[in-house]
Protein backbone atom coordinates (compact mmCIF):
# COMPACT_ATOMS: atom_id res chain seq x y z
CA UNK A 1 0.00 0.00 0.00
CA UNK A 2 1.85 3.60 -1.14
CA UNK A 3 1.51 6.35 0.37
CA UNK A 4 -0.67 9.17 -0.81
CA UNK A 5 0.94 12.63 -1.91
CA UNK A 6 -0.92 15.82 -1.98
CA UNK A 7 0.07 16.94 -5.80
CA UNK A 8 0.73 13.80 -7.70
CA UNK A 9 -2.94 13.37 -9.28
CA UNK A 10 -3.01 16.81 -10.63
CA UNK A 11 -0.04 15.92 -13.18
CA UNK A 12 -1.35 13.15 -13.94
CA UNK A 13 -2.11 14.51 -17.80
CA UNK A 14 1.35 16.23 -18.17
CA UNK A 15 2.52 15.03 -21.66
CA UNK A 16 5.74 13.24 -21.26
CA UNK A 17 8.37 14.10 -23.87
CA UNK A 18 10.07 10.62 -24.07
CA UNK A 19 9.40 7.81 -26.70
CA UNK A 20 7.17 4.93 -24.74
CA UNK A 21 9.59 2.28 -25.53
CA UNK A 22 12.59 3.67 -23.94
CA UNK A 23 11.00 5.34 -20.32
CA UNK A 24 12.81 3.39 -17.87
CA UNK A 25 11.21 5.92 -15.21
CA UNK A 26 8.10 7.21 -14.70
CA UNK A 27 7.17 10.90 -14.87
CA UNK A 28 4.88 10.56 -11.84
CA UNK A 29 8.15 9.14 -10.14
CA UNK A 30 10.80 11.83 -11.80
CA UNK A 31 8.49 14.33 -10.27
CA UNK A 32 8.06 13.27 -6.99
CA UNK A 33 11.69 12.21 -6.48
CA UNK A 34 12.66 15.92 -7.42
CA UNK A 35 10.29 17.63 -5.13
CA UNK A 36 10.92 14.98 -2.06
CA UNK A 37 14.99 15.51 -2.78
CA UNK A 38 14.38 19.48 -3.02
CA UNK A 39 12.42 19.29 0.21
CA UNK A 40 15.53 17.82 1.61
CA UNK A 41 17.57 20.60 0.72
CA UNK A 42 18.98 19.27 -2.78
CA UNK A 43 19.54 22.05 -4.98
CA UNK A 44 21.06 20.30 -8.38
CA UNK A 45 20.36 17.38 -10.55
CA UNK A 46 23.49 15.57 -8.70
CA UNK A 47 21.76 16.32 -5.38
CA UNK A 48 18.91 15.29 -6.76
CA UNK A 49 19.91 11.96 -8.12
CA UNK A 50 22.27 11.01 -4.89
CA UNK A 51 19.19 11.53 -3.03
CA UNK A 52 17.26 9.03 -4.94
CA UNK A 53 19.96 6.71 -4.86
CA UNK A 54 20.34 6.80 -1.07
CA UNK A 55 16.67 7.22 0.08
CA UNK A 56 15.08 4.63 -2.23
CA UNK A 57 13.23 3.02 0.10
CA UNK A 58 11.54 5.89 1.26
CA UNK A 59 10.65 6.32 -2.16
CA UNK A 60 8.77 3.07 -3.14
CA UNK A 61 6.92 3.97 -0.08
CA UNK A 62 4.79 6.41 -2.68
CA UNK A 63 5.84 4.60 -5.86
CA UNK A 64 7.27 1.49 -7.58
CA UNK A 65 10.37 2.79 -8.60
CA UNK A 66 11.38 -0.71 -10.13
CA UNK A 67 14.46 0.56 -12.09
CA UNK A 68 15.56 2.45 -9.49
CA UNK A 69 15.81 6.23 -9.76
CA UNK A 70 17.52 7.62 -12.86
CA UNK A 71 20.81 9.46 -12.76
CA UNK A 72 21.76 13.53 -12.64
CA UNK A 73 22.05 13.49 -16.94
CA UNK A 74 18.71 11.54 -17.50
CA UNK A 75 17.09 13.77 -14.80
CA UNK A 76 18.63 16.96 -16.80
CA UNK A 77 17.54 15.58 -20.10
CA UNK A 78 13.81 15.06 -18.98
CA UNK A 79 13.44 18.42 -17.32
CA UNK A 80 15.11 20.19 -20.06
CA UNK A 81 12.39 17.81 -22.61
CA UNK A 82 9.36 18.88 -20.29
CA UNK A 83 6.76 21.15 -21.51
CA UNK A 84 7.16 24.17 -19.22
CA UNK A 85 3.39 25.53 -20.46
CA UNK A 86 1.96 22.25 -19.88
CA UNK A 87 3.68 21.52 -16.62
CA UNK A 88 2.84 25.79 -15.41
CA UNK A 89 -1.24 24.75 -15.84
CA UNK A 90 -0.79 21.48 -14.05
CA UNK A 91 0.72 23.13 -11.37
CA UNK A 92 -2.25 26.22 -11.47
CA UNK A 93 -4.77 23.72 -11.44
CA UNK A 94 -3.30 22.10 -8.26
CA UNK A 95 -2.67 24.99 -6.61
CA UNK A 96 -6.53 26.08 -7.03
CA UNK A 97 -6.99 22.88 -4.77
CA UNK A 98 -5.23 24.27 -1.76
CA UNK A 99 -7.15 27.30 -0.84
CA UNK A 100 -9.97 26.51 1.33
CA UNK A 101 -10.66 29.91 2.07
CA UNK A 102 -11.45 32.86 -0.19
CA UNK A 103 -8.54 34.72 -1.80
CA UNK A 104 -8.10 38.72 0.04
CA UNK A 105 -4.95 39.85 -1.57
CA UNK A 106 -3.25 38.20 -4.69
CA UNK A 107 0.09 40.07 -5.45
CA UNK A 108 1.59 39.47 -8.80
CA UNK A 109 5.28 40.71 -9.42
CA UNK A 110 8.52 38.95 -11.16
CA UNK A 111 12.14 37.76 -10.53
CA UNK A 112 15.05 36.67 -11.83
CA UNK A 113 16.99 33.68 -11.26
CA UNK A 114 20.43 35.06 -12.02
CA UNK A 115 22.63 32.27 -12.86
CA UNK A 116 20.57 30.72 -15.12
CA UNK A 117 21.44 32.35 -18.27
CA UNK A 118 24.55 32.15 -19.88
CA UNK A 119 25.11 35.02 -20.77
CA UNK A 120 24.65 36.49 -17.37
CA UNK A 121 21.34 38.10 -15.96
CA UNK A 122 20.65 39.43 -20.02
CA UNK A 123 19.30 35.85 -20.70
CA UNK A 124 18.41 34.31 -17.26
CA UNK A 125 15.45 33.08 -16.63
CA UNK A 126 12.69 35.95 -15.56
CA UNK A 127 9.56 34.52 -14.21
CA UNK A 128 5.88 36.05 -13.68
CA UNK A 129 4.22 35.11 -10.21
CA UNK A 130 1.08 35.09 -8.62
CA UNK A 131 1.07 34.76 -4.58
CA UNK A 132 -1.80 34.22 -2.38
CA UNK A 133 -0.59 37.09 0.44
CA UNK A 134 -2.27 36.04 3.31
CA UNK A 135 -2.61 31.79 2.85
CA UNK A 136 1.60 32.23 1.23
CA UNK A 137 1.11 29.74 -1.60
CA UNK A 138 2.53 29.97 -5.10
CA UNK A 139 -1.12 30.35 -7.46
CA UNK A 140 0.19 30.38 -11.07
CA UNK A 141 3.64 31.96 -13.14
CA UNK A 142 4.72 32.36 -16.46
CA UNK A 143 8.21 32.80 -17.80
CA UNK A 144 8.61 36.22 -20.23
CA UNK A 145 11.42 36.89 -22.00
CA UNK A 146 12.73 40.12 -19.88
CA UNK A 147 11.44 42.07 -17.38
CA UNK A 148 11.01 44.90 -19.76
CA UNK A 149 7.97 42.36 -20.78
CA UNK A 150 5.75 41.76 -17.54
CA UNK A 151 3.03 43.55 -19.14
CA UNK A 152 2.55 41.47 -22.01
CA UNK A 153 2.59 38.01 -19.80
CA UNK A 154 0.16 39.68 -16.88
CA UNK A 155 -3.04 39.01 -18.83
CA UNK A 156 -2.13 35.06 -19.67
CA UNK A 157 -1.36 34.97 -16.38
CA UNK A 158 -4.59 35.91 -14.59
CA UNK A 159 -6.70 33.53 -17.55
CA UNK A 160 -4.60 30.58 -15.05
CA UNK A 161 -6.24 32.29 -12.08
CA UNK A 162 -9.94 32.09 -10.46
CA UNK A 163 -9.66 35.98 -8.69
CA UNK A 164 -13.09 36.22 -8.02
CA UNK A 165 -13.46 38.63 -5.31
CA UNK A 166 -10.16 39.14 -4.83
CA UNK A 167 -7.73 42.48 -5.02
CA UNK A 168 -5.05 41.85 -7.26
CA UNK A 169 -1.77 44.53 -6.35
CA UNK A 170 0.82 44.64 -9.11
CA UNK A 171 3.44 47.45 -9.02
CA UNK A 172 4.11 50.01 -11.20
CA UNK A 173 4.95 47.73 -14.35
CA UNK A 174 1.17 46.60 -14.37
CA UNK A 175 -0.33 49.73 -14.21
CA UNK A 176 -1.81 49.77 -17.69
CA UNK A 177 -5.42 50.06 -19.12
CA UNK A 178 -5.56 46.42 -20.19
CA UNK A 179 -4.13 44.67 -16.95
CA UNK A 180 -6.81 47.12 -15.04
CA UNK A 181 -10.05 45.60 -17.99
CA UNK A 182 -8.51 41.96 -17.93
CA UNK A 183 -8.85 42.03 -13.76
CA UNK A 184 -12.28 43.44 -13.80
CA UNK A 185 -13.30 41.12 -16.39
CA UNK A 186 -12.14 38.38 -13.85
CA UNK A 187 -14.50 40.07 -11.34
CA UNK A 188 -12.03 41.28 -8.84
CA UNK A 189 -10.37 44.52 -7.99
CA UNK A 190 -7.16 46.24 -8.79
CA UNK A 191 -4.37 48.18 -6.27
CA UNK A 192 -2.02 49.55 -9.06
CA UNK A 193 1.48 51.15 -7.87
CA UNK A 194 1.42 54.38 -9.54
CA UNK A 195 4.71 56.25 -11.30
CA UNK A 196 6.09 58.04 -13.49
CA UNK A 197 5.59 55.42 -16.54
CA UNK A 198 2.04 56.92 -16.65
CA UNK A 199 2.63 60.23 -17.69
CA UNK A 200 0.35 62.66 -17.37
CA UNK A 201 -2.12 60.19 -15.23
CA UNK A 202 0.92 60.40 -12.63
CA UNK A 203 1.24 64.18 -12.82
CA UNK A 204 -2.33 65.14 -12.47
CA UNK A 205 -2.68 63.08 -9.14
CA UNK A 206 0.84 64.41 -7.88
CA UNK A 207 -0.84 67.85 -7.94
CA UNK A 208 -3.82 66.98 -6.88
CA UNK A 209 -3.24 65.15 -3.53
CA UNK A 210 -0.17 67.94 -3.48
CA UNK A 211 -3.26 70.55 -3.00
CA UNK A 212 -5.32 68.79 -1.11
CA UNK A 213 -2.84 67.78 1.41
CA UNK A 214 -2.00 71.58 1.93
CA UNK A 215 -5.80 72.07 2.23
CA UNK A 216 -5.86 68.93 4.68
CA UNK A 217 -8.45 67.24 2.05
CA UNK A 218 -11.27 69.66 2.94
CA UNK A 219 -12.06 69.12 -0.53
CA UNK A 220 -12.47 65.69 -0.88
CA UNK A 221 -14.40 62.72 0.79
CA UNK A 222 -11.65 60.38 2.12
CA UNK A 223 -10.73 57.77 4.58
CA UNK A 224 -7.98 57.14 6.69
CA UNK A 225 -5.70 55.07 8.85
CA UNK A 226 -2.65 55.04 10.26
CA UNK A 227 -0.21 52.27 11.87
CA UNK A 228 3.28 52.56 13.86
CA UNK A 229 5.57 49.52 13.80
CA UNK A 230 8.77 49.50 15.61
CA UNK A 231 11.42 46.75 13.88
CA UNK A 232 15.72 46.92 13.43
CA UNK A 233 16.51 50.04 15.50
CA UNK A 234 13.51 52.32 13.25
CA UNK A 235 10.30 53.34 13.62
CA UNK A 236 7.50 53.66 11.11
CA UNK A 237 4.20 55.86 10.70
CA UNK A 238 2.04 54.81 7.67
CA UNK A 239 -0.65 57.00 7.41
CA UNK A 240 -3.29 55.97 4.19
CA UNK A 241 -5.57 58.01 2.74
CA UNK A 242 -8.60 57.07 0.61
CA UNK A 243 -9.72 59.52 -2.06
CA UNK A 244 -13.24 58.20 -3.11
CA UNK A 245 -13.82 61.14 -5.26
CA UNK A 246 -11.94 60.81 -8.86
CA UNK A 247 -14.77 61.57 -11.14
CA UNK A 248 -12.64 64.64 -12.61
CA UNK A 249 -9.85 62.09 -12.28
CA UNK A 250 -11.74 59.76 -14.96
CA UNK A 251 -13.41 62.18 -17.27
CA UNK A 252 -9.79 63.19 -18.11
CA UNK A 253 -8.32 59.49 -18.27
CA UNK A 254 -11.26 57.15 -18.62
CA UNK A 255 -9.19 55.00 -16.60
CA UNK A 256 -10.99 51.65 -16.51
CA UNK A 257 -13.14 50.57 -13.36
CA UNK A 258 -11.10 53.41 -10.98
CA UNK A 259 -12.87 54.02 -8.18
CA UNK A 260 -10.55 55.77 -5.51
CA UNK A 261 -7.31 57.04 -4.75
CA UNK A 262 -4.53 55.84 -2.70
CA UNK A 263 -1.86 57.39 -1.04
CA UNK A 264 0.06 56.22 1.22
CA UNK A 265 2.68 58.39 3.51
CA UNK A 266 5.16 56.87 5.27
CA UNK A 267 7.36 58.40 7.77
CA UNK A 268 11.15 56.65 9.38
CA UNK A 269 12.65 57.56 12.61
CA UNK A 270 16.38 55.75 12.04
CA UNK A 271 17.34 57.71 15.15
CA UNK A 272 18.54 54.73 17.03
CA UNK A 273 20.86 53.83 13.67
CA UNK A 274 21.71 57.17 11.98
CA UNK A 275 21.79 60.12 14.48
CA UNK A 276 22.46 62.54 11.43
CA UNK A 277 19.68 61.02 8.91
CA UNK A 278 17.19 60.80 11.52
CA UNK A 279 14.01 61.17 9.41
CA UNK A 280 13.02 59.53 5.89
CA UNK A 281 9.42 60.54 4.70
CA UNK A 282 7.94 58.98 1.03
CA UNK A 283 4.95 59.12 -0.58
CA UNK A 284 3.24 56.96 -2.40
CA UNK A 285 0.25 56.69 -4.32
CA UNK A 286 -2.02 53.52 -6.07
CA UNK A 287 -5.28 53.43 -8.62
CA UNK A 288 -8.21 51.11 -6.88
CA UNK A 289 -11.35 49.77 -8.53
CA UNK A 290 -12.25 49.20 -5.20
CA UNK A 291 -14.60 51.02 -2.95
CA UNK A 292 -13.28 49.69 0.46
CA UNK A 293 -12.02 52.02 3.07
CA UNK A 294 -8.48 52.97 4.35
CA UNK A 295 -8.86 50.08 7.17
CA UNK A 296 -8.62 47.83 3.90
CA UNK A 297 -6.72 49.46 1.54
CA UNK A 298 -3.88 50.30 3.26
CA UNK A 299 -3.42 46.10 4.26
CA UNK A 300 -4.05 45.32 0.71
CA UNK A 301 -1.15 47.75 -0.07
CA UNK A 302 1.03 46.35 2.19
CA UNK A 303 0.40 43.28 1.62
CA UNK A 304 2.06 43.31 -1.57
CA UNK A 305 5.06 42.95 -0.02
CA UNK A 306 4.53 39.43 1.06
CA UNK A 307 5.10 37.97 -2.50
CA UNK A 308 8.81 39.48 -1.56
CA UNK A 309 9.42 37.90 1.83
CA UNK A 310 7.25 34.88 1.35
CA UNK A 311 8.30 33.72 -2.25
CA UNK A 312 11.48 35.78 -3.80
CA UNK A 313 13.44 35.68 -0.28
CA UNK A 314 12.43 32.22 0.34
CA UNK A 315 13.69 30.75 -2.92
CA UNK A 316 17.07 32.93 -3.12
CA UNK A 317 17.72 32.31 1.06
CA UNK A 318 16.46 28.96 1.59
CA UNK A 319 16.02 27.20 -1.91
CA UNK A 320 19.08 28.85 -3.34
CA UNK A 321 17.56 30.17 -6.43
CA UNK A 322 19.79 32.41 -7.61
CA UNK A 323 22.50 29.94 -7.44
CA UNK A 324 21.16 27.24 -9.69
CA UNK A 325 23.49 26.77 -12.51
CA UNK A 326 20.51 24.74 -14.30
CA UNK A 327 20.69 26.33 -17.87
CA UNK A 328 19.52 23.49 -20.49
CA UNK A 329 17.00 24.34 -22.79
CA UNK A 330 13.54 23.98 -20.35
CA UNK A 331 15.08 23.03 -17.36
CA UNK A 332 15.33 26.20 -15.35
CA UNK A 333 11.53 27.05 -15.72
CA UNK A 334 10.52 23.25 -15.26
CA UNK A 335 12.80 23.43 -12.32
CA UNK A 336 11.59 26.81 -10.87
CA UNK A 337 7.96 25.22 -11.12
CA UNK A 338 9.43 22.37 -8.76
CA UNK A 339 9.97 24.52 -6.62
CA UNK A 340 6.81 26.25 -6.06
CA UNK A 341 5.37 23.03 -5.70
CA UNK A 342 7.79 22.71 -2.69
CA UNK A 343 7.25 26.20 -1.59
CA UNK A 344 3.20 25.42 -1.51
CA UNK A 345 3.37 21.83 0.32
CA UNK A 346 6.30 23.00 3.24
CA UNK A 347 3.54 26.28 3.62
CA UNK A 348 0.56 24.09 4.38
CA UNK A 349 2.17 21.63 6.40
CA UNK A 350 5.63 23.17 8.63
CA UNK A 351 3.29 24.93 10.95
CA UNK A 352 4.82 27.42 13.43
CA UNK A 353 8.33 26.35 11.41
CA UNK A 354 10.14 28.60 9.56
CA UNK A 355 10.47 27.59 6.02
CA UNK A 356 14.27 27.04 6.37
CA UNK A 357 14.19 24.96 9.58
CA UNK A 358 10.94 22.68 7.72
CA UNK A 359 13.02 21.98 5.07
CA UNK A 360 16.25 21.17 7.45
CA UNK A 361 14.09 18.90 9.52
CA UNK A 362 12.87 17.29 5.98
CA UNK A 363 16.46 16.55 5.37
CA UNK A 364 16.96 14.73 8.87
CA UNK A 365 13.51 13.12 9.31
CA UNK A 366 11.83 10.81 6.72
CA UNK A 367 8.43 10.48 8.68
CA UNK A 368 8.41 15.04 8.45
CA UNK A 369 9.15 14.75 4.91
CA UNK A 370 6.22 12.60 4.23
CA UNK A 371 4.35 14.46 5.98
CA UNK A 372 4.56 17.51 4.33
CA UNK A 373 3.75 15.78 0.70
CA UNK A 374 0.90 14.00 2.52
CA UNK A 375 -2.64 15.17 1.74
Amino acid sequence: MFEATVFLDHFADLPDPRQPGKVAYRLDEVLLLALLAILAGAEGFTDIARFGHTKLDLLRRFLPFRNGTPSHDHLGDIFAALDPVAFRRCFAAWAATLTQTPLDVIAIDGKTSRRSGRAGARDALHVVSAFAARQRLVLAQTKVSGKSNEIAVIPALLDLLSIEGAIVTIDAMGCQRAIAHKILDKKADYVLALKGNQGTLHEDVTLFVEEQKARDFADCTVSTHETVEGDHGRIETRRVTVIHQVAWLQERHAWPGLKSLIVVDSTRDLSTRDPVNRIERETRCYLTSSPLGADRLGPAVRQHWAIENGLHWILDVTFHDDQSRIRTAHAPENMLTVRHIAVNVAARKKGKDSMRLALKTAGWDDDYLVRLVAP
